[in-house]
């Protein structure tokens, strides 16, 4: 298997002691994960090899300069490579202890200063917040060149998710741009909205050699997720006769996706919190830990800052998750895919059920549009694959769907009703009137009523009906009375 890179851009070591270049190169690719490396152990060559590196797939965005050197000083480099290229980012590593130099080389534009003698973990975490810097600007870069030309460069990746809505079209955008970063993904929206689908395209555009690894961790107990995510050695516990891998492994080079994190318990929370910041895990049984090579995309209905203030989520943890959000439309929220998925779904179901796919009436879209649907596009598909299993000939029959918006209606109407008797605050009549001005008459609000049902029919009477809980002839009454006389 290709070994995946990390970072996405290149990372140059420039230092004249090659012992130091190997060591650096060592410790970075071992304790760090971090494998796009590149070496240079002559300062007259950098620059060169900058300009050269910048026509590459994975040009340099990161460089760590040591400051005393033969020929070119690092003070020296850093002053050409702002001038040059200032969207690389410069990181000084010098055996100088000197708080002067520090205070020079960070006001020539130097990202951070570090002595060669300070600890490897302090190194470490200075690097990869350089490395995460740099990772949102051209995550920025990219997104605005895209909200600017309104395009996508890879809009196959999104050929499974039918859509026309200018919403998804935007969050496509961003995950072109976030798509090839090595921090986590959060996926959050109401159940049936297509999470996975998101996923999926998010793994595609990652380009990632491994991969999509899926698990629902909803219900897994500690003990339980451990060992499907880390895996365990031979003998960790009773009937473990042989090791085995985990999904973390399983997913190397890939993508780990883990549904429905918002039910995670709350020591699995201190497990995965500890594989995001550290990058690196223990099998159960083993004291040896392993590094983590896959991206991590999470995926939850809950609403997780509610979770926190219950003490139910981890605040740490959502902090770590979110540095890549997206936020998934409700189908009652984009209803210009109604049309598009119910020619998909009665294509897919006629398949399934070798049937021919039928006609529909034209008032069916309107009806769908008036409908709430609680369930999104996977109550839609279902209500589509039902009303076809039912099929014989001519048009789709609309029975189905018409029962359907006339339990919804119940369903609000009883609603109503219970908010009026609780006196709940969180579910008052939608209609508010203005102190200030008169009350409007009972005949004033059937009219505003009326009109109000022929626009979301389209002005299609037989469905304004329907929504206003009357009979067709009933409301043609009304609109004739309303009529002025000629």
């Amino acid at each position: 298997m290709k070994q995946s890179l990390f970072p996405e851009f290149g990372v140059l070591l420039v230092d004249d002691e090659a012992s130091f270049l190997r060591s650096l190169s060592m410790t970075l690719e071992r304790n760090g994960g971090i494998n796009n490396l590149h070496r240079c152990d002559d300062s007259r060559q950098v620059m060169d090899l900058l300009t050269q590196q910048q026509l590459e797939q994975h040009p340099i965005g990161l460089v760590l300069l040591d400051l005393t050197m033969p020929h070119l000083s690092g003070q020296q480099l850093l002053q050409m490579i702002n001038e040059q290229h200032p969207e690389i980012t410069v990181i000084i590593i010098s055996g100088l202890n000197q708080v002067e130099s520090a205070v020079e080389c960070l006001k020539l534009g130097a990202f951070d200063y570090f002595v060669k003698t300070t600890e490897e973990g302090r190194l470490l975490e200075g690097i990869k917040r350089a490395i995460r810097m740099q990772e949102m600007q051209l995550e920025n870069q990219a997104l605005t060149r895209r909200m600017m030309s309104n395009s996508l460069e890879h809009p196959e990746a999104f050929d499974n998710i039918v859509t026309r809505s200018p919403q998804m079209r935007a969050i496509f955008q961003y995950l072109e741009s976030v798509a090839r970063s090595s921090q986590p993904l959060l996926i959050c929206g109401e159940s049936g909205t297509g999470k996975e689908l998101i996923a999926q395209a998010a793994h595609k555009l990652s380009q990632r050699s491994g991969a999509l690894v899926t698990v629902n961790v909803a219900g897994l107990d500690d003990n339980v997720f451990a060992d499907t995510l880390f895996g365990h050695q031979r003998g960790a516990f009773t009937g473990a006769d042989r090791a085995r891998p985990g999904l973390i492994e399983e997913a190397a080079g890939g993508t780990l996706f883990l549904d429905e994190i918002g039910d995670l318990s709350m020591a699995s929370q201190v497990k995965l919190l500890r594989l995001l910041q550290e990058g690196e895990y223990y099998p159960l049984g083993s004291d040896r830990p392993k590094r983590s090579q896959a991206r991590v995309i999470v995926a939850t209905h809950q609403d997780l800052q509610q979770r926190q203030s219950e003490g139910r989520f981890r605040k740490d943890l959502y902090y770590r998750l979110c540095i890549h959000q997206v936020e998934i439309p409700a189908l009652r929220q984009r209803k210009e895919d109604l049309p598009l998925l119910l020619d998909h779904f009665l294509a897919q179901a006629a398949a399934e059920m070798e049937k021919s796919v039928p006609g529909y009436p034209s008032e069916l879209p309107l009806l769908l549009s008036n409908y709430h649907f609680p369930g999104n596009i996977r109550e839609l598909r279902a209500l589509v694959f039902d009303a076809l299993s039912r099929h014989k000939s001519h048009l789709l029959s609309m029975e189905g769907f018409r029962h359907l918006l006339e339990q919804d209606q119940n369903s609000h109407l009883l609603q109503d009703e219970g908010s009026q008797d609780s006196g709940s605050a969180a579910n008052q009549a939608p209609v508010q009137f203005n102190p200030d001005t008169p009350l409007p008459t009972l005949a004033m609000m059937d009219s505003l009523l009326v009109e109000e049902a022929l626009r979301r029919a389209d002005n299609n009477q037989s469905l304004a009906a329907r929504l206003l809980g009357i009979s067709q002839p009933a409301l043609s009454k009304r609109l004739k009375k309303a009529r002025p006389e000629s």
